[in-house]
């Protein structure tokens, strides 16, 4: 009879723990994964809108195109996880020839980042503008000069 009553005052609080020990992990875990999922996703339309914009600055800075502008809008998702994103961009100079644009991506509502890096030649230029993901009007915009200059910026 002790042995019953010993084994209940050990066990009782061992499966009442269980009751609220079990869920509350299984809750992180999936936040963890969904949020690691986020994350991908961001990562993958940064490349993107990345790998869009080296291949048009190597396509238009051509001297055989001539002067214009040109409006390209990317094949991304407007939602990531139902969520909304943006994108910014800054350009630095880091040589004579070459200065290196920087895109980041924030998801809106959750406040997840990505970024990428674009290397471009000493005729890009960049006007500050936001990109939002679920604008019907949401594109990239270059403009090339007489001069062979290409200035780069987003449309929503």
């Amino acid at each position: 009879m002790a042995h019953v009553t010993i084994e209940y005052i050990i066990m009782i609080p061992l499966l009442i723990l269980q009751i609220f020990l079990f869920p509350w992990a299984t809750s992180s875990m999936m936040n963890i994964w969904v949020n690691a999922r986020r994350n991908l996703a961001l990562k993958d339309a940064a490349g993107n809108i990345g790998s869009a914009i080296q291949q048009l600055y190597s396509s238009l800075s051509s001297s055989e195109i001539l002067t214009g502008t040109i409006v390209y809008v990317p094949e991304l998702p407007p939602y990531i996880e139902g969520c909304p994103f943006e994108a910014t961009g800054h350009i630095y100079q880091i040589s004579n020839s070459s200065k290196i644009l920087k895109i980041t991506l924030k998801l809106m509502v959750y406040g997840n980042t990505a970024e990428t890096s674009v290397i471009l030649g000493e005729s890009a230029e960049w006007h500050d503008s936001k990109f939002i993901s679920n604008s019907t009007d949401a594109a990239i915009v270059i403009t090339k000069y007489s001069n062979g200059s290409l200035v780069f910026t987003f449309r929503s």
